[in-house]
């Protein structure tokens, strides 16, 4: 019984190989998939990503006149998250302080210094200035004393009265020496008191700075909006830890959201392609049902390489034309840029395209068509010549189509499509050259070049000779 158990399954195994080896795999290999040939208006268009940015933001700076206090880098201590909505005067960061407040103890000790020795220079000078004036004062009694002498002695001998006329006289000399010395000693000392003050002056001035400098260090929102975290040279957002340069104190920004643009990079492969004032259709990823236009108003005229590639890519700005809350900076957007629109062309998917011997062809029916085909975008491409509208052709062509018949486009067609097209070429050519020079087009330097040297507005002036 187990015995033809055995045997039933093992026909059943061979007869389902069977099955699959004789008609399974002829089934898969025989798929196709037809398209038709459609006619319409025909778009070129450039694909890319990028992200949004606002077209213009608020700058929220740190301190001021770093550069006054010697410091050239300060570091970001605390910051509120990015994205974070603030209304006016509300915190925004902290900047480490340990720096400046080093310095400003420093300074203070040297302050202190300075005080000490401005009143010691003072108390100095007072008793100086007091020790010269009772010297004046000495002096002057002494002078009065040696008067009443000379007066006393007009009954004395003439010699007894010389000789007190000349101490007299010494006195005088002895006065008015102490009083001009009195005199450039307080300039002296004034002008001691003015250098020790104006370094007092100087270092509590210093101080001072140093102070408001350091008030600044909390930084607040100078008006309500979204915090958006300002990217550095390297594309990184200055977050914590970041550096402040005293010649670029911006801690972060404020953008205006309610005009935003798309920043992309195209290939050079493309770039020519993309001109300012084309549109475009853009979409957020984050929100793939919302659909927004824009137009392109920036091409970069030389491009970059990217990052761990050979790549080069130009920038490429796009002014989003609608507002809309959910749109935030720093979202992945897809830019299709419209390059270009052809009315009334026949176009097929570029899969259903065959190349032999630089023959195109499709297949069709059992034939293979050779066609003549334009411009293409990502997924279609342009029939000049070989189909019909509503024609059908093979996108997943039946196997063994290599076997098929080719048939070839007459040599009047291929030879007058040749004609149109380089017609076509050499007005592309020569609208390209017009634009390039009207870039630089100044009416009235060509009007200058245009009329002669010394005409006048009634007409050219003749020569006398």
């Amino acid at each position: 019984m187990k015995k033809q158990i055995y045997i039933a399954i093992g026909i059943v195994i061979v007869v389902i190989i069977f099955l699959w080896y004789f008609v399974g795999s002829d089934t898969i290999s025989s798929e196709t998939i037809e398209v038709e040939v459609n006619r319409g208006e025909f778009k070129i268009a450039v694909t890319t990503s990028g992200e949004l940015e606002a077209k213009s933001s608020e700058k929220i700076y740190g301190p001021d006149n770093l550069r006054n206090v010697r410091i050239w880098q300060v570091k970001i201590d605390d910051i509120v998250p990015d994205g974070t909505v603030v209304d006016s005067g509300d915190y925004v960061a902290s900047l480490d302080r340990t720096e400046l407040a080093n310095r400003m103890k420093d300074q203070e000790l040297e302050l202190e210094q300075l005080e000490t020795q401005y009143t010691k220079t003072k108390l100095d000078t007072s008793l100086e200035m007091r020790s010269l004036r009772d010297e004046l004062i000495n002096l002057q009694y002494a002078l009065e004393e040696k008067k009443i002498e000379l007066e006393q002695s007009k009954y004395e001998p003439p010699a007894t009265i010389r000789q007190v006329e000349i101490e007299l006289e010494r006195s005088e000399r002895n006065y008015d020496q102490a009083v001009k010395n009195y005199q450039l000693k307080l300039e002296k000392a004034e002008a001691n008191m003015q250098d020790v003050s104006a370094q007092l002056t100087k270092a509590q001035r210093k101080y001072d700075e140093m102070a408001e400098v350091l008030s600044q260090f909390t930084v607040f929102a100078p008006k309500a909006g979204m915090v958006i975290y300002r990217r550095g040279w390297d594309g990184k957002k200055q977050g914590v830890g970041s550096q402040v340069s005293t010649w670029d104190n911006v801690v972060a920004t404020l953008p205006n959201l309610t005009q935003m643009i798309s920043k992309t990079y195209v290939n050079e492969i493309d770039i020519s392609k993309v001109k300012d004032g084309q549109h475009v259709e853009i979409g957020i990823d984050a929100f793939p049902e919302k659909k927004f236009t824009g137009e392109v108003t920036e091409v970069a005229n030389i491009g970059e390489q990217m990052k761990n590639t050979n790549a080069k890519v130009f920038e490429v700005l796009i002014e989003v034309n609608e507002f809309d809350s959910v749109m935030r900076p720093a979202m992945t957007t897809k830019n299709v840029i419209i390059t270009d629109i052809i009315e009334d062309v026949l176009y097929v998917p570029i899969e259903c395209i065959h190349t032999e011997d630089s023959i195109s062809f499709v297949v069709t029916g059992g034939t293979r068509q050779q066609v003549i085909v334009g411009k293409s975008n990502e997924n279609e491409i342009i029939i000049h010549a070989g189909l019909e509208e509503g024609e059908d052709v093979y996108i997943l062509p039946p196997e063994g189509y290599e076997d098929f018949r080719l048939s070839l486009l007459d040599e009047e067609i291929i030879a007058k499509y040749r004609e149109e097209k380089g017609k076509e070429n050499q007005a592309d050519t020569s609208k390209s050259r017009a634009d390039d020079q009207m870039k630089g087009f100044n009416k009235e330097e060509f009007m200058k070049k245009k009329r002669p040297e010394g005409a006048r507005k009634g007409g050219v002036r003749k020569s006398t000779n």
